[in-house]
């Protein structure tokens, strides 16, 4: 069942999306190489509990009925989401993928970054680039009036036009009260189909695309998921109220970027 959300219920959910935005921006202060996943996960999850929320992914059950042990899902290289937060050290020139989740007050935030480890290959850097346009994109075809397949085409259109593949198994969604609502919302579609989008609906947008092929398997850890040919993924995400003309970004890459751009200096 879809929730359209009032406008009070849309102000909950940016204030939770905004605390998200934050908590990317305290990882990415870290982030370089010699540090871990779970150095970064722990700071994540102090700072959103400091905060007055809790981190929705830890203790979630998968299908197989496996909760996720980590607050962040930190997926290095050619890991392409849900990768668990461990204590291998992050080297120079790798990617990571940090998903992040909140909830406050009783509404979720989601919103995912990936992130250059010291010096990264200029190849690398474009996927990197091309995602994060894809999902901008997206987002902007996501408008009342439009439909679901309309925002999978458009990314996978562009990904597909740059020679990248498009994960198709896992997807964005819905999002209100609780994590994962309907409709899904895949990276990959036909223009014209799918639920029709209506202002108040609430949606998470994430782009999964692959450096090679879109091929993709499970590792045994049950959660993290690889790409077959061990090539980089990258993955963006943002929440977004859908509204007529220009639907509004919830979340936010502002102080993840504020951060990135004081390192450089």
């Amino acid at each position: 069942m879809i929730f359209l959300k009032t406008e009070d219920e849309i102000e909950q959910l940016r204030a939770s999306n905004q605390l998200v935005g934050r908590t990317l921006a305290e990882v990415a202060k870290l982030i370089e190489p010699g540090v871990t996943t779970i150095q970064l996960d722990k700071v994540a999850e102090e700072f959103i509990r400091d905060n007055g929320a809790i981190p929705t992914f830890k203790g979630f059950k998968n299908h197989l009925g496996i909760p996720f042990t980590g607050s962040l899902c930190t997926s290095v290289n050619d890991e392409v989401v849900h990768g668990i937060p461990n204590d291998v050290p992050l080297k120079d020139g790798d990617i990571v993928s940090v998903d992040c989740g909140t909830l406050l007050n009783g509404f979720c935030g989601d919103s995912a970054y990936t992130f250059c480890v010291g010096e990264v290959d200029e190849t690398v850097k474009q996927l990197l680039r091309i995602t994060e346009a894809s999902l901008l994109k997206g987002i902007e075809t996501a408008v009342v009036g439009k439909r679901i397949g309309d925002i999978g085409y458009t990314i996978q259109q562009f990904c597909e036009s740059e020679s990248y593949g498009v994960v198709r198994e896992f997807v964005g969604h819905g999002i209100g009260r609780d994590m994962h609502e309907d409709p899904q919302v895949p990276n990959y579609g036909r223009r014209g189909t799918g639920p029709l989008l209506k202002r108040g609906l609430c949606l998470s947008i994430e782009p999964m695309i692959t450096q090679g092929k879109r091929e993709i398997f499970m590792d045994k850890d049950g959660w993290t998921v690889k790409t077959v040919d061990g090539l980089p993924a990258a993955h963006f995400e943002h929440t977004i109220a859908v509204a007529a003309g220009k639907s509004e970004i919830l979340s936010t890459f502002e102080y993840v970027e504020e951060v990135l751009r004081n390192k450089l200096k």
